[in-house]
């Protein structure tokens, strides 16, 4: 059984939780979001395969 695991979906539901919890991150979750996401496109991370 193979589990597709995409990155994007997950880091943004991570983030939401995050900014939910504590508002005052707001600013350093997205900016980490945003440089997650680049390096991602950047080097073609875009699923992992468990």
């Amino acid at each position: 059984m193979r589990l597709s695991l995409s990155i994007g979906p997950l880091i943004s539901l991570i983030a939401g939780i995050l900014i939910l919890i504590m508002p005052r991150l707001l600013n350093y979750i997205v900016a980490i979001y945003l440089i997650v996401m680049g390096l991602i496109g950047l080097f073609g991370l875009g699923a992992i395969r468990l």
